[in-house]
């Protein structure tokens, strides 16, 4: 990367920390929707909602980083882009749009420890905020993703 760079972060709130994805990971907001149950699924697997006339499972990211959050006015369910399909994630509010330059997208501490220190692919300490960035490829282990799939294919039939 050049010392130009921008990287254009869409940031959004769990509990009472800022998080951010990568935009090119993030297809569209949605307002909060109920989404359909599916059995057998694991705890933070809300379930699906029809999207772009197809069934998206639904992840509630509260739950996937255990912060216990109930839905608001300001819940949405961002749909990413997610191995060449899609996946909705539940969050309790999309702030903004942010660009910043690259170089202030620093690699996380070899100590961070705790909160969803698996899923951090950067941290972006601004004057007054400190903003985790969630890559959005290992938010599911592959053995979780082709539970995933296997769920959707069932709930599309049913």
């Amino acid at each position: 990367m050049s010392v130009g760079d921008e990287v254009q972060l869409v940031t959004f709130r769990l509990g009472g920390q800022d998080f951010a994805l990568n935009i090119f990971q993030v297809e569209r907001i949605l307002r909060y929707q109920t989404p359909a149950a599916l059995p057998k699924a694991p705890a933070y697997l809300e379930g699906v909602v029809s999207y772009g006339g197809a069934v998206v499972p639904v992840v509630d990211l509260r739950k996937r980083v255990d912060i216990d959050a109930p839905v608001r006015d300001d819940t949405r369910i961002m749909i990413l882009e997610h191995d060449g399909g899609r996946i909705g994630v539940v969050v309790d509010a999309v702030l903004e749009v942010l660009k910043v330059p690259a170089q202030r997208v620093s690699p996380p501490p070899p100590v961070v420890q705790g909160l969803a220190a698996e899923y951090i692919s950067g941290i972006v300490s601004l004057e007054d905020r400190t903003i985790v960035v969630i890559a959005a490829g290992r938010l599911l282990s592959s053995t979780e993703r082709l539970a995933l799939e296997q769920l959707t294919v069932e709930a599309a039939h049913d």
